[in-house]
């Protein structure tokens, strides 16, 4: 379970937080959350398809990584078999949180102290000894303000596609190459017939939020899912 604490230069200065990519290092997942933003970055290596949060059961989009739960396909020997990684992987083990209940703070850096990455003897270091923050702590406070940035975006995102009806449930049924089948429920997708039955001051509106870009890089990405499933044909399984 996550322990987050707001991060402290006086509590967390020995901390170290290990790198690379692994299952070992939490990153053996299914999918993980994206945002309309990170859309370029993402289609050219992940189909991203719309989900349900279990626990309040609003949509969010993903990069889809697997067929079944704890299996990402793009985990190799060797660390992260693509050219970019979601920025939501990237950010482990940090998470932006509120500022304070009820006030208007803004939001500060926290640090789960029960994530896999978190180490007191290997790793890369969070503070210099005079207790500035080193270079790889500024990167990862620049990539948590570009993901707060970009997941604010991500819901106006998603409420203006429930509103005009541009998602729809769709069941993946799979058929890999040692002869077993999978089916993967519980995705969305873009509703292209709805979407190209839009009118043009809709499609203006779209684009002047920055959303119809987005919108048309998610239905392209899911060219991608052959690749997800070549890559989960070459498993020995």
């Amino acid at each position: 379970m996550s322990q987050y604490e707001v991060l402290s230069k006086d509590k967390h200065r020995q901390l170290r937080i290990k790198t690379g990519y692994g299952a070992a290092l939490g990153d053996a997942v299914m999918y993980v959350m994206t945002y309309p933003m990170e859309f370029r970055d993402i289609q050219s290596c992940y189909p991203i398809l719309f989900t349900k949060d279990p626990d309040t059961g609003g949509f969010f989009a993903a990069a889809l990584l697997g067929f079944e739960a704890d299996q990402n396909l793009f985990l190799q020997d060797d660390g992260w078999d693509a050219s970019y990684i979601p920025a939501m992987v990237q950010r482990q083990p940090f998470l932006i949180a509120n500022g304070g209940e009820g006030d208007d703070r803004p939001p500060v850096v926290s640090l789960d102290l029960n994530h896999p990455r978190i180490s007191e003897d290997e790793g890369e270091a969070l503070f210099k000894d005079d207790g500035g923050a080193t270079e790889f702590l500024d990167q990862k406070v620049a990539l948590l303000d570009k993901l707060h940035r970009g997941l604010q975006h991500g819901n106006g995102f998603i409420d203006t596609l429930l509103q005009h009806e541009l998602l729809e449930q769709i069941t993946l049924d799979i058929a890999f190459n040692d002869g077993s089948k999978k089916s993967v429920q519980g995705l969305y997708c873009i509703a292209e017939e709805r979407l190209y039955q839009l009118k043009g001051d809709v499609l203006e509106s779209l684009n002047e939020a920055g959303y119809l870009q987005p919108v048309f890089m998610a239905v392209a990405s899911l060219s991608r899912m052959r690749d997800i499933i070549e890559r989960r044909n070459r498993l020995r399984v």
